[in-house]
């Protein structure tokens, strides 16, 4: 029986070519863009990592942090190479126990032999059982395993497939080959599988994977392998079967404890105190690391709901037009009534040709849906790739087929109801003259529920759209024009940090000495690159704060002479750093206003003294000057306190800790700032040249301009945005579509009546006014009920919004103008047919 109701469906339909692609594509629009978006949803907060039985992956810890922690964590997600030898070795219930570089190294590589320049790429250091513990098989050669991460093994990594295929072309005699990694020899001894991009979920994952003990080969004097007071490690491992996790994660507290009570982990007095707040938790390690997760989640549920909306508005205009084919075909159905057809058969047949066309329009979503999820992508990553891949997976077709079935059960509800409802009477009459007002009740209600979330919708995307406008127009503390940020590593190259202070004035001049370049200067990082240095600051004539206090953290930059010019900060107070600030000269910092607002208040900073690691250094740099606040992190970060230090200068400190730090820091001088006197074509060739000149194997890892380093952070609030525009322009599409069909309908049924209101004296401007007021009403309604909606979905997403009320009056006056000018567009043409009735016609159709 069904399959017959579904051949007789298909007939109907093509007997209506044109009622038909109107519904499929309108079905398409709406279960596409929900598809679209639980692509994504499925891809970064369901889908387990790419691995053997991902449900026995337990992660040691359940917060996302990244990506060198030197302090109390309090709750604890990131571990020492000395602490995860400590746990794999003394954690019964694990099988395997891997850990996993929680930040990412950009490696300069080249394949041995070759005459061309190191390439920037990803390497990730991970213990030698982490692809065990994972259960991964290679496509080609082998993976890592224990003994490859002993001290005095041979160098050997990891390439990852993607990078085999892309940038080897899949050259099969990569396996067994030796490249160079930061200029050390390695052999690649395997490609990893298809898919596979790391214990975690990123944008631009890994290309390499290295054992941890070849760490100090490739980084040197930045290793922080033998560090056993900083804390740089993801730890996941396999869990055995009937292990209680409770008792392991008692254990593992234990023993955190037990470590950081040790000589070996040296901590000061004051951190000892907090030894017994300190704790970690066992938490499900199958999505691996949720860094990803946590910074999207917010946004891919706000677009979820939106998205439903939409599929909600195009299920009302699909009930609309199956509303008013059933009704115009009610004396056929009444015919059959009245010759024996059980009216369950009839129902039946009324569902079922509703599901074979949400099923039609599910098969044609599958098209939007990709092309959607890969748009989405696109405007989320920017320039950089992520590992997910908008093909429909199994649980994505699941998904649009679960959603076409809901969709076609809720749009054919109303078709049923009037086909439940044929009197077989109305097959001995005229079906027009006997037909009931419920059925157009029943379009007019659908139309007020499309206005009321077309509001809903037009409010969240100008909301959104302000909110992108506010964070862009904010006074950032910089200034973009004419400037350009480059990035390099020289240890890529095999610099050591008593090479760098000469490199770099090599580096300075031949920069500075392109046609154009004004100024150019250097530091560890520039603003909303998405990195950040913070350490604690101690006051001179102050006593230190309370252990477990973070009241004098601050951030930091190491720059050059120039650095605040280069990227456009203004001076305040005091002076800058200068030529004159050297390695042999009184260390000096200048800080920001929050800085002074902080810890100086209403005393004149400059000349005051502070430093860092500890009280007893609390006298290392004398401040010189104030800078205006400038935004390092997110556009939407609160602004923090901090220093700037200069680049030559070295803390005159015994302390083999700070001494390392120091070091680190000096190596890290990788941002380069140049600020032109024009627009300079093709600098980017240019700099690359000066570069080579100074050494071919220093290595471009990006070069852009500073406006689009500032852009790259409001990729997200973007993608938000425009999505929500678009999903409100449909909306307002399909909300107007409807409208104009109920109007036109209701004219058509009220031809008569037209006609007669004509004969006794009505003139064509009361008709334009009858026909505009029945559809204004609705609209009105609709409106009304929207309004509420728009409050509820104004609080919902609040914390995507920023400088702009939930609620603004303003927005919603705008977004009701808007939906008001459609549906004057959409009630109009109707309006004015029904105005052009001539009378004695209009009677005629009685």
């Amino acid at each position: 029986m069904i399959l017959e109701d579904t051949r007789y469906a298909l007939r109907q339909f093509a007997k209506a070519p044109g009622f038909t692609a109107t519904a499929i594509l309108t079905l398409a629009l709406g279960i596409g863009a929900t598809t679209a978006i639980f692509t994504l949803v499925y891809a970064v907060l369901l889908k387990s990592l790419p691995v053997a039985n991902p449900h026995e992956l337990i992660r040691v810890g359940d917060n996302e942090n990244c990506c060198i922690n030197g302090g109390m964590q309090d709750n604890w997600s990131l571990f020492s190479y000395e602490q995860y030898k400590q746990f794999r070795d003394n954690t019964p219930g694990f099988s395997r126990l891997a850990a996993f570089q929680a930040g990412h190294n950009q490696v300069g590589v080249r394949r041995e032999g070759s005459n061309h320049p190191p390439e920037s790429l990803i390497g990730d250091f991970v213990s030698g059982n982490a692809f065990d513990t994972l259960g991964l098989r290679a496509y080609m050669g082998r993976l890592l395993k224990q003994s490859d991460d002993e001290k005095g093994a041979p160098p050997v990594a990891v390439m990852s497939y993607r990078t085999w295929q892309q940038k080897f072309g899949e050259d099969q005699s990569i396996v067994g080959s030796s490249f160079l990694i930061n200029g050390q020899p390695f052999t690649i001894v395997g490609i990893t599988p298809p898919g596979f991009f790391g214990e975690r979920l990123e944008s631009d994952p890994a290309s390499f994977w290295i054992p941890l003990n070849k760490e100090p080969i490739v980084l040197g004097t930045n290793s922080v392998l033998d560090a056993p007071d900083l804390d740089w490690l993801n730890v996941i491992g396999r869990i055995q079967p009937g292990a209680n996790q409770k008792e392991m994660e008692a254990r593992m507290q234990v023993g955190l404890r037990q470590y950081l009570q040790s000589p070996i982990r040296k901590l000061d007095a004051r951190s000892t105190g907090l030894i017994p707040k300190q704790t970690l938790h066992l938490s499900p390690g199958g999505g691996g690391v949720q860094r990803m997760q946590e910074q999207f989640k917010d946004a891919l549920h706000l677009l979820m709901w939106i998205s439903g909306a939409v599929l909600l508005i195009a299920c009302a205009n699909l009930a609309n037009l199956m509303l008013v084919r059933a009704t115009a075909n009610r004396q056929r159905i009444s015919i059959q009534a009245a010759l024996g057809a059980p009216r369950s058969r009839l129902v039946g047949q009324a569902l079922t040709e509703s599901v074979v066309l949400a099923v039609l329009g599910g098969i044609a979503s599958l098209i939007v849906a990709y092309g959607g999820a890969r748009l989405i992508v696109q405007l989320a990553a920017g320039k950089s790739y992520v590992p997910i891949d908008a093909t429909p997976s199994p649980a994505v077709l699941a998904f649009a087929f679960a959603v076409s079935l809901l969709t076609g059960m809720l749009f054919g509800v109303a078709p049923a109801w009037v086909t439940a409802h044929a009197d077989p009477i109305d097959a001995l009459r005229d079906a027009n003259r006997t037909m009931k007002h419920s059925g157009l009740w029943t379009q007019k209600a659908l139309v007020v529920v499309q206005a009321a979330f077309s509001l809903m919708l037009l409010c969240a995307a100008v909301l959104l759209i302000q909110s992108l406008r506010n964070l862009h127009h904010q006074d950032f503390g910089f200034d973009t024009a004419n400037r350009y940020i480059l990035h390099i590593d020289p240890q890529m190259a095999g610099y050591k940090v008593e090479q760098i202070d000469a490199l770099d004035r090599q580096l300075h001049d031949a920069l500075a000495a392109i046609p154009g370049v004004k100024l150019v200067a250097y530091s560890t990082y520039s603003p909303m690159e998405g990195d950040n240095w913070g350490t604690g600051v101690y006051f001179e004539g102050r006593q230190p704060p309370p252990p477990g206090s973070n009241e004098n953290n601050a951030s930091w930059v190491r720059g050059s002479a120039g650095y605040f010019d280069a990227v456009g900060t203004r001076i305040i107070a005091g002076r800058p750093i200068t030529e004159q600030d050297t390695v042999t000269t009184r260390n000096i910092a200048v800080v920001n206003q929050e800085f002074v607002k902080r810890f100086y208040k209403d005393q004149n900073p400059i000349g005051q003294h502070f430093g860092t690691d500890d009280q007893k250094y609390a006298g290392m740099y004398e401040i010189v000057g104030v800078t205006e606040n400038t935004n390092y992190w997110q556009p939407t970060s609160k602004m923090r306190p901090m220093f700037f230090v200069a680049a030559p200068q070295y803390q005159r400190i015994d302390d083999p800790d700070v001494k390392m730090g120091d070091t680190f820091s000096h190596m890290h001088l990788n941002a380069w700032e140049l600020r032109t006197n024009r627009t300079v074509p093709g600098l980017e060739s240019q700099v690359r040249e000066a570069l080579a000149q100074v050494n071919p194997n220093l290595t471009v890892i990006d070069f852009e301009s500073f406006a689009e380093q500032v852009q790259e952070n409001f990729n997200q609030q973007a993608m938000v945005a425009d999505l929500t525009s678009v999903f409100g322009l449909l909306a307002l599409v399909l909300a107007s579509i409807g409208l104009y069909g109920v109007t036109a309908y209701a004219v058509a049924r009220r031809t008569g009546e037209i006609g007669i209101r004509m004969a006794l004296g009505a003139d064509r401007m009361d008709v334009l006014r009858l026909v505009l007021r029945g559809a204004f009403l609705l609209v009105g309604v609709g409106l009304a009920i929207g309004v509420v909606f728009t409050m509820l979905v104004g609080r919902f997403m609040a914390s995507q919004l920023f400088g702009v009320k939930a609620y603004d009056p303003a927005i919603l006056l705008i977004t009701t103008i808007i939906l008001g000018a459609a549906a004057l567009i959409a009630s109009v043409i109707p309006a004015q047919r029904a105005a052009s009735i001539e009378p004695m016609q209009a009677l005629r159709t009685e």
